[in-house]
């Protein structure tokens, strides 16, 4: 049994350690030279309804990620403008964790490894091909796992955003997002609302030691830092565009909102830097990521694969997804969520087994769900949806699906049968 994924941002890492665990030969295939993908400068777990979530998956079994995570925070039940006990791990250290953890597991990983072709027969992937640094690569396998995400190359971002800023995804370096589904021949659809295709990512980065030295110590106690935006300066924030409505509140237009992130996360998507120069404590601010953040950020959401419950790509036999790939589901925690599922029905599908899908009783299940029916009308293909706000966690609190209680999260699960199922 190989299972082959392509793109080892947070999706591809849980999808493959949920395939691992299920008995499967895997092989990671990640076109730079790091692991985690966005996930090298995000940073924000456990907020509002993305607890809920978290604590499903670790009663369902699919758990270990997040507890990597929770081992490797700076800071654990912090709260900002509209989001209540949150954590924030290190965005410094998380990657050598997960991989060496992966590795220990027996995942086989292959960085610098650009696949651009795909080999099919009667509508089934029978390979991938491309490079593996400068050399002819090519990996088979009986299911394969699309997590490439939906953003970039450059000329996306171009097209649809300010240009390439050079974001943490390095396009330039490494060339830009090849979709599997794609190339499989799969319909592809994007996000739009109004006349923006796709959304900016919601965050920039900023050296801590370029603040002044109050910012960072507060920062660094604390874990979030709320600064006044002059009035005069209040039209630099750039909100409707951000694929994370969840932080596109009244605070976040009127303040700087900095989080602690291992960097100083400023949660805009881009703020001009002679403007923000202007505010006090940032007369020396620098960008790290992206290191043009002055001007704008890197487009997202173009390129999602149409797909059921049960995360399979609809029109190829043996093609799943996960991640940003799979739809509008926007964060870190619907990354691990997509993918572990997705890595669990890999290896079902190869043993000629019923696909698994999530009930609607968890609001795992029910986000995988509500997001591909959405996304199946011109209306819903306009919202992003997440466990941390915005109208999924609206959804969340109205169905009683929002609780911060382990216990009581437990025995949902329990009740739906279902506890320990990725195990």
């Amino acid at each position: 049994m190989k299972v082959v994924v392509v793109g080892a941002g947070w999706a591809g890492c849980a999808a493959s350690l949920s395939a691992k665990k299920q008995g499967a030969e895997v092989l990671l295939l990640e076109r730079t030279d790091m692991l985690l993908g966005t996930g090298l400068v995000g940073g924000i777990m456990r907020n509002n309804g993305r607890f809920t979530a978290t604590e499903e998956m670790i009663a369902l079994g699919g758990g270990e990620i997040f507890q990597l995570v929770d081992q490797n925070c700076l800071h654990r039940g912090i709260e900002f403008p509209g989001h209540p006990h949150s954590s924030l791990y290190n965005v410094a250290t998380m990657e050598p964790v997960v991989k060496r953890y992966l590795l220990e597991k027996g995942v086989q990983i292959h960085l610098f490894t650009r696949i651009d072709e795909v080999e099919m027969s009667e509508g089934r992937i029978q390979a991938v091909s491309g490079k593996r640094g400068e050399e002819k690569a090519r990996f088979a396998g009986a299911a394969f796992i699309d997590t490439t995400g939906t953003a970039g190359p450059p000329g996306q971002c171009s097209k649809y955003g300010n240009g390439c800023v050079m974001c943490i995804l390095r396009c330039p370096t490494f060339g830009g997002r090849v979709s599997i589904s794609a190339k499989a021949g799969a319909q592809e659809m994007a996000g739009r609302k109004g006349d923006q295709v796709g959304a900016m990512s919601g965050s920039c980065k900023l050296f801590k030691e370029s603040l002044s030295r109050e910012i960072v110590d507060l920062l660094s106690k604390k874990g979030v830092v709320v600064i006044p935006i002059p009035a005069f300066l209040q039209p630099e924030v750039q909100l409707s565009i951000k694929a994370c409505q969840q932080y596109a509140l009244p605070e976040f237009h009127e303040n700087l909102i900095l989080l602690d992130t291992g960097h100083a996360k400023l949660m805009t998507p881009f703020f001009p830097l002679e403007a923000l120069r202007k505010i006090p404590g940032f007369e020396n601010a620098r960008y790290e990521d992206p290191y043009a953040g002055g001007l704008g950020n890197s487009i997202r959401y173009v390129g999602m694969a149409k797909r059921d419950d049960a995360l399979k790509v609809k029109g190829v036999e043996n093609l799943f997804c996960a991640g940003e790939k799979a739809g509008l589901l926007v964060g870190h925690t619907e990354a691990i969520v997509t993918g572990t599922l997705a890595g669990f029905n890999s290896v079902r599908y190869i043993k000629k087994e019923k696909p698994f899908v999530l009930p609607t009783t968890l609001s795992v299940g029910d986000a995988i769900s509500h997001v591909r029916i959405q996304m199946e009308n011109e209306e819903g293909l306009g919202y992003k949806y997440t466990f941390s706000g915005s109208v999924y966690f609206e959804r969340m609190k109205q169905k009683g699906l929002y609780s911060i209680d382990p216990e009581e999260i437990a025995k949902r699960v329990d009740a739906a049968e279902m506890a320990r199922i990725f195990s």
